[in-house]
């Protein structure tokens, strides 16, 4: 099926000062968000991009925004469309304060623990995240397939709780397990969905070469739901 790119926003004013942003409204890229985004952009855009798809929030679409605005394919920077399935993790009375001080709370302990047992005070749990989450991420990821065919790449931008629960969906692990994922801003990783299973190609990228993922020249098979025994030969890396 179609490759899908989980990609984190850039850093915020939130995230330099140690903040739990959650939905807040309001919450920009910084001034190393910005750059990181549009460094992103560059690597990014050696890829021809079927679609992008990004949280509601401003960091995200400001994110989302470098991205499709370097893209000299059919996508381009009319092609962002908004999925709020695809948002935050609802923080509820968490929104807003210090890390710091929440990691004194006794809930903490239980998110790093139990994830999957935690509903925040006022807010949502994390199992509803998962479950939003992953069926936005793989329902987009077949519209994209059935559109623009098995070799098409699309753009998710997200957040990094929301992108770490659907990687551990794709490993197959448990949400309980998911707080061994680190996504960092700015970073991709990339999910490829088969009848059978999923593979993650990448995960929290922040800097490798992006062109093995670009489609091939002629149409290959339709993507195998087999393992390479051995691992393969890998992507083809030729820039020409």
């Amino acid at each position: 099926m179609a490759i899908a790119l989980l990609v984190r926003h850039g850093r915020t004013t939130a995230n330099a000062n140690g903040l739990l942003a959650g939905r807040s409204p309001g919450v920009h890229l910084d001034e190393t968000g910005q750059a990181q985004a549009r460094e992103l952009a560059e690597r990014i855009g050696v890829v021809p991009i079927s679609r992008f798809v990004t949280s509601p929030l401003v960091r995200c679409r400001e994110t989302a925004a470098a991205l499709a605005g370097h893209q000299a394919s059919k996508a381009g920077k009319d092609a962002v469309s908004v999925d709020s399935r695809l948002t935050e993790c609802g923080y509820g009375s968490w929104t807003g304060r210090p890390l710091k001080e929440l990691a004194k709370q006794p809930l903490w302990k239980q998110i790093q623990a139990q994830p999957s047992s935690v509903t925040f005070p006022d807010g949502e749990s994390m199992r509803a995240m998962q479950a939003r989450a992953v069926k936005a991420v793989r329902g987009i990821d077949a519209e994209v397939e059935a559109a623009d065919g098995p070799d098409a790449v699309w753009v998710v931008v997200s957040h990094a709780d929301v992108i770490k629960s659907v990687l551990a969906d794709a490993l197959g692990m448990h949400l309980d397990q998911f707080q061994r994922i680190a996504v960092d801003p700015a970073s991709v990783s990339v999910v490829r969905y088969t009848p059978v299973r999923s593979f993650v190609l990448r995960m929290n990228d922040l800097g490798s070469d992006l062109r093995g993922l670009r489609p091939p020249k002629r149409r290959r098979r339709r993507a195998s739901s087999d393992a390479v025994v051995g691992g393969g030969a890998g992507p083809d890396r030729r820039t020409g």
